[in-house]
């Protein structure tokens, strides 16, 4: 009798092979996050270990059952695969990481919460719809923690550092998943080594980080929790006070200048750690740009709740003030503070803040620096222009030229951004939300910001079922930052 088998080669030569093959390598890497939350519960005796074990095996068997029928595939990850992998790896690793979260019913009583809560997770954003974090087992706080601390740095980049082992290409993923403009720049020779560069960064300064909040009197547990959330720019914290359940300054201020750190280019900490040079950050026209916006907007916040008498000292005004806007701008959203009945434009301009502030190639979220220097520079060349018609004028960056195509790709970001805000933001009214809660709500989510303002700031469980599943949609769609995204939702992305 004839097997019914099918070939190997008919894998190899499918169009998805590799697509396929990279998922479920993806998906079983993943699996193993959750033995340390597992671990954690079994040691604690805190009766939620079943919920890991049932996500962990589940992941597992998932991405065996994905993996295993092209596993021989020799196919190559072409451009479009790493575009079609990131999209379909972020929504997947969603899905099964939200997992623990429904099983335990903890904070999460559905499943579009536990969506919520693990998306919000990975994609850094630290928007959540639970309650009750001083009494939640220590495992499932860890587990938020983490997902941050992954989703970070971007699991996809920690994939580009594996994968090679594993035979299988990764510069098609770090392009896909890295964010910013400049897309291309490698800090060592093999596209695998700087990813490996960039996740040494951030294992060092995550320690660094834990050490310090543990020496200003966070408990050890919250030390190493809260560290994660802050260098990735998360802002799950273990308390439904945020930083405000310490109420202390030097945790305060800590805490500010971490976030200030995970907000600015990895890359440019390696060179600045290889170089054993801090005059790095001084040269890089980026980072100069970050530094003034952060004094300009602290001065635009602080002075106006000073002189409103909001808080009564300048040094209240001035902690309180600027806590809230960098941890806004670094789209962590942390809280000692809500900022909603600040007086005048504060509360609009801090939520702004999200969209402006974090750099290139950090874990923040919103447009990015580089892209508003870049906007700002072709603003002006294009009135020198309007004088001087016949000039040839090279747009500059720190001493580089910069391509045209770079800058119109950057034009182009600009208008879908601030686009599907518009539209996103219509979306979230037809839910029942006012105009500034709607607005508040999307960009806290499309700039991986976490809070809103309103009834959106503490928590988003009041959210309808339906703008839950808009937000969620919003919060991968400003990880990827959008072009990722949209492109696979393109007729020529699947034409051959």
């Amino acid at each position: 009798m004839r097997s019914l088998a099918l070939p190997a080669s008919l894998f190899a030569t499918h169009r998805f092979a590799a697509v396929q093959r990279v998922t479920g390598v993806l998906l079983m890497l993943f699996s193993m996050t959750m033995l340390p939350p597992l671990l954690i519960s079994l040691i604690r005796d805190e009766g939620v270990a079943y919920a890991f074990a049932e996500g962990l095996a589940l992941t597992l068997l998932t991405g065996v059952a994905v993996w295993w029928p092209v596993r021989h595939a020799e196919t190559e990850l072409k451009t479009r695969d790493g575009f079609l992998v990131v999209v379909l790896f972020w929504v997947v690793l969603s899905t099964f990481g939200a997992i623990p979260f429904y099983v335990t019913h903890t904070g999460w009583p559905s499943f579009v919460d536990a969506m919520f809560e693990s998306t919000s997770g990975l994609t850094t954003t630290g928007a959540t719809v639970a309650t009750g974090l001083d009494t939640m087992p220590w495992a499932i706080l860890f587990y938020r923690a983490q997902l941050h601390w992954l989703g970070g740095m971007g699991v996809i980049v920690l994939a580009v550092a594996l994968l090679p082992m594993l035979g299988i290409g990764g510069m098609q993923l770090f392009r896909a998943e890295t964010p910013g403009p400049m897309k291309d720049a490698k800090l060592t020779p093999r596209i695998a080594g700087t990813a490996r560069a960039l996740w040494l960064v951030y294992v060092m300064i995550t320690l660094v980080c834990a050490w310090v909040y543990w020496l200003v009197g966070m408990p050890l547990f919250d030390a190493i929790c809260h560290a994660m959330s802050t260098i990735s720019t998360g802002g799950f914290a273990n308390h439904d006070a945020s930083i405000g359940h310490y109420q202390s300054l030097a945790i305060e201020i800590a805490v500010m200048v971490f976030l200030l750190v995970g907000a600015m280019n990895f890359a440019l900490h390696f060179v600045a750690w290889r170089s054993r040079s801090l005059l790095v950050y001084l040269r890089d026209p980026e980072f100069r740009a970050f530094a003034v916006t952060v004094l300009v907007l602290s001065a635009l916040v602080c002075v106006p709740l000073w002189l409103s008498g909001t808080y009564d000292s300048f040094g209240t005004a001035l902690r309180m003030g600027m806590f809230q806007l960098i941890a806004y701008a670094t789209t962590a959203g942390f809280a000692t503070a809500d900022p909603t009945p600040w007086p005048a434009y504060v509360p609009l301009l801090i939520v702004l803040s999200g969209f402006m502030v974090g750099c290139a190639g950090s874990t923040a979220g919103g447009v990015k620096m580089t892209r508003l220097v870049l906007f700002m520079k072709q603003a002006m060349r294009e009135m020198q222009r309007l004088l001087h018609p016949n000039a040839t004028i090279p747009l500059k960056l720190g001493g580089k030229t910069v391509p045209d195509d770079i800058v119109y790709a950057v034009g182009g970001f600009f208008s879908v951004y601030v686009g599907l805000t518009i539209l996103l933001t219509f979306v979230m009214i037809g839910t029942g939300l006012d105009p500034v809660t709607a607005f508040s709500a999307v960009a806290a989510c499309i700039n991986n910001v976490g809070p809103g303002l309103g009834s959106v700031n503490a928590t988003m469980a009041g959210v309808s079922v339906f703008g839950k599943w808009v937000l969620i949609v919003t919060m991968i769609i400003g990880r990827l930052e959008i072009f990722t995204f949209l492109i696979v939702f393109t007729p020529g992305f699947w034409r051959r």
